[in-house]
């Protein structure tokens, strides 16, 4: 009896991990990015906004931006009017990381050059899970703020 207990404990074991690794493959992160820009620097640092859409079923982290415009770059969060840098935004699934004024953002500290409104930066976002996306951001006037839809 002991014997068929723990046969039985293996299989539902082996089953149960069976259909864990199938459920999870096809639950990856699907990301798109969207309304990206930067507003024209007026010193120099500069920041970067756009929206991160997750149609995957697994939710992702943004854990890093890279970009030639400048060594240092991180992720900040404004907060009750004070700015943070953060380690990671998650990106949930079905849902989306919206970057924008006031809230979230990507910081460009120590600017090589002041990108003039017209041009394009260019970013790579680095995420826990999914591959990295390279994404121009277009320099827009200083004051430019979208509308939320």
């Amino acid at each position: 009896m002991n014997r068929r207990t723990s046969l039985v404990g293996v299989i539902a074991l082996t089953t149960g991990l069976t259909l864990t690794g199938c459920s999870s493959s096809d639950s990856e992160p699907e990301l798109k990015v969207s309304g990206a820009f930067m507003p024209q620097p007026v010193s120099d640092m500069a920041a970067g906004f756009l929206v991160v859409k997750n149609s995957g079923g697994t939710s992702d982290r943004l854990t890093s931006v890279t970009s030639p415009l400048s060594d240092d770059v991180t992720i900040h969060e404004t907060k009750d009017q004070t700015m943070r840098m953060v380690t990671s935004f998650d990106v949930p699934a079905g849902g989306e990381l919206d970057l924008r004024r006031g809230g979230k953002h990507i910081m460009f500290m120590k600017l090589k050059q002041r990108p003039k409104q017209g041009e394009k930066v260019s970013v790579e976002l680095h995420f826990e899970k999914a591959d990295p996306i390279k994404v121009d951001l277009p320099v827009k006037e200083t004051t430019y703020n979208p509308k939320k839809q």
